[in-house]
């Protein structure tokens, strides 16, 4: 099967998947709640609504090959950047900082992906950014709570824009027998860790019990947890065929990655419950901004990428 037609195939599953879940959120909410407002079933409905527009719009993406994807994620981490800052504590003296995290740092990491030059993109935030942003800051000459605003601008272009740019960078990445087919990575990455999420709220409603982290995130349990790392670890292990993996290392790293995905939608909560608000945002109607989605997204992309830079590539 050629990679245009694995992809068409994969896309068309997901949308007959989609179809289905849809059908049956609506048939709940109608039965169970009959118009009226119903936590469990609105917040199911509203993810599976979220579902439908993040595979539109990668759909959109693939269509347009490599320049489609960046751009795609170019936009994703400049609203998620947009989000966190605005949840932040900065102040006139930041501008300089921020003008230059918005308009040089993130449009020159995503075109040093697009050129393909590894070595620069892969240090240009964690190394120059990191050093010039707090630089930026101080020559305005405004010391108050330095530290903080420094730590909060460099921490948001590092989820915002360093993390997220890996998923686009996968399509740079030169694996042997793997030729025109790197769009089925992202596609693994995001349907393996987007669904980790679903499945961990799901298994969590039937069955949660114990709370991992009231006081960060109250819905997140010890049985929803392990719920949804097992099913979509056993989804991942099925889409191997996608992959270049075999079905034994497409477990482990779809097991990596989900804990990784549950790690940064914890730490992501854990900012949010800091700031005292429940959303990042309000991009999604009814399901909160861009940082919401694509929380777990951001701490999964990068162990991704490197593990299969350093163990599938020469």
């Amino acid at each position: 099967m050629s990679p245009k037609h694995e992809t068409l195939w994969l896309f068309g599953s997901i949308g007959l998947f989609l179809v289905v879940a849809t059908l049956i959120g609506r048939v709940l909410k109608h039965f169970f709640s009959a118009g009226k407002p119903h936590a469990v079933l609105d917040n199911l409905n509203a993810r599976i609504d979220a579902w439908w527009y993040m595979v539109g719009a990668i759909g959109l993406a693939f269509a347009g090959g490599k320049g489609g994807v960046i751009l795609l994620f170019a936009f994703v981490s400049f609203a998620a950047l947009r989000e966190f800052i605005t949840l932040t504590h900065t102040r006139r003296g930041d501008h300089y900082a921020l003008a230059l995290s918005f308009f040089v740092a993130l449009p020159a990491q995503y075109l040093l992906i697009w050129i393909d030059w590894y070595g620069m993109y892969s240090i240009l935030i964690p190394v120059y950014a990191f050093l010039v942003l707090p630089i930026m800051a101080a020559v305005s000459g405004d010391a108050t709570r330095f530290l903080e605003r420094a730590a909060k601008v460099q921490w948001g272009l590092m989820v915002s824009v360093y993390c997220i740019a890996h998923v686009p960078a996968l399509l740079t990445l030169d694996i042997p027998g793997y030729e025109d087919r790197h769009l089925l990575l992202i596609a693994f990455l995001i349907l393996v860790v987007q669904s980790s999420d679903v499945f961990q709220y799901i298994w969590g409603k039937l069955f949660g019990k114990r709370l991992i982290a009231p006081a960060v995130s109250p819905s997140k349990t010890v049985e929803g947890f392990w719920g949804g790392i097992a099913s979509s670890t056993l989804l991942g292990t099925a889409l191997y065929w996608i992959t270049p993996f075999k079905p034994w290392q497409a477990a482990i790293i779809a097991f990596s990655i989900c804990l990784m995905g549950f790690a940064g939608g914890l730490v992501m909560s854990a900012i949010k419950r800091d700031r005292g608000v429940k959303d990042w945002g309000t991009l999604i109607e009814g399901h909160g901004g861009m940082l919401d989605r694509v929380d777990s997204v951001c701490f999964a992309a990068p162990v991704f990428f490197h593990v299969i830079r350093h163990w599938w590539t020469p």
